[in-house]
């Protein structure tokens, strides 16, 4: 906040001299020397530039058991430190301890593949990606405190999932593994969502709230997602395909999987904000296993996206979630105008075909804007 606005307020009669003084006080304390900090950041960045660009140049007459041990320490230096200094440290910035949490986990997901460029071996991604998962998951969920933590728990949690579920069905080769592996394999894609009961259940028992309220947010986000991208493939009839969409095993049983996480985070976070939560997440389940029933039907799988947003906006209004909300809405205007030009067909190859959608992007894009000023909620609640 600037001292100009800060003036500005106190000229129009919004805040008195007492709440100034203390407004500009607490601004003075509080200000953050961003030039200062990008100086910084600059030469960080170029002493670090540095360091590789040296440790490239010498990569090949280094040996691989000093570049692994040399790798190996750094990781377990910042282990170490983590340790010993992580209350001290947390104390004096949040961010220190989110940045040496990320950085060793960046460190060890990038220690397995030059691991592998040592030995010169290969396996099937999923397989370092689940044991980075097994073995830095547990730091990151205990010490972690905003988004990007938990982005890389949600982040290579679904990374990995997919990576198997996708191995194990020849990567969309005519490769069927037989029901009951389908059935494993559309629950394992659905598991990250899971994480949206940890999240919701650990946010009101845990000194650190917000990242497990991130935790929430995203897994409720990769429900959304997967929802929303089973409408998407159904429109184009690709469960009718080979691998793991092949026919509505795998599909079902990711449904039933997301599903049941909603109904179960009833429980794990009582209270308005956690029902509409839970609400989105059994709707996206639900849209998931209907949209085998709509594949490659354009309408009716349009029709099913139509609903889970609405839906979604329904749930955001209730929760007071405004921003969400207008998102929703947004998301649905943009599904009309690919559905138009999707209905169009060989209109589209003449003008009046250009015009009709034309005057469809502008009337949902009106619509759109008035529908979410009017009902968007007034204030965003924490989701």
């Amino acid at each position: 906040m600037s001292a100009r606005k800060i003036a500005e307020w106190h000229a129009a009669g919004l805040i008195d001299a007492a709440t100034r003084d203390r407004l500009a006080a607490y601004e003075a304390e509080h200000a953050r020397p961003l030039l200062l900090w990008a100086v910084w950041g600059i030469g960080a960045l170029a002493i670090g530039l540095g360091v590789v660009s040296v440790v490239a140049a010498n990569w090949e007459d280094i040996p691989g058991l000093v570049r692994l041990a040399v790798h190996l320490a750094l990781i377990a230096a910042l282990l170490g430190l983590l340790f010993m200094r992580e209350a001290a440290l947390a104390e004096r910035s949040p961010w220190i301890v989110e940045a040496l949490v990320f950085v060793t986990a960046a460190m060890g997901l990038t220690f397995f593949g030059h691991l592998g460029q040592v030995y010169q071996t290969s396996s099937p991604i999923w397989q370092p990606l689940g044991l980075w998962l097994a073995l830095f998951a547990p730091l990151l969920l205990l010490t972690g405190r905003s988004w990007p933590s938990a982005l890389a728990v949600i982040g290579g949690a679904g990374w990995t999932a997919w990576e198997y579920a996708t191995y194990m069905t020849g990567y969309g080769a005519a490769r069927d593994p037989g029901a009951a592996w389908l059935i494993w394999l559309g629950a394992v894609v659905a598991l990250p969502a899971a994480f949206a009961l940890l999240g919701g259940w650990m946010r009101a028992r845990s000194a650190r709230p917000d990242f497990w309220r991130r935790m929430e947010q995203l897994a409720l986000a990769y429900a959304v997602a997967l929802g929303s991208l089973a409408c998407a493939l159904a429109s184009g009839g690709a469960f009718e395909g080979s691998g793991l969409f092949a026919g509505s095993t795998g599909i079902l049983s990711c449904a039933v999987a997301i599903a049941l996480t909603g109904i179960a985070h009833y429980a794990a976070r009582p209270g308005t904000s956690g029902q509409m939560a839970a609400t989105i997440i059994t709707e996206a389940g639900l849209a998931i296993g209907m949209a085998v029933g709509a594949n490659d039907s354009t309408v009716p799988a349009a029709l099913l996206f139509f609903v889970l947003w609405a839906g979604i906006a329904v749930a955001a209004l209730h929760a007071h979630w405004r921003g969400v909300f207008q998102m929703a809405v947004g998301v649905i205007a943009l599904r009309l105008i690919i559905l138009s030009f999707e209905l169009a067909g060989d209109l589209l190859m003449n003008g009046l075909g250009l015009i009709l959608a034309g005057v469809m992007i502008l009337g949902v894009a009106w619509g759109a804007v008035r529908v979410s000023k009017r009902f968007a909620p007034r204030a965003e609640g924490e989701a």
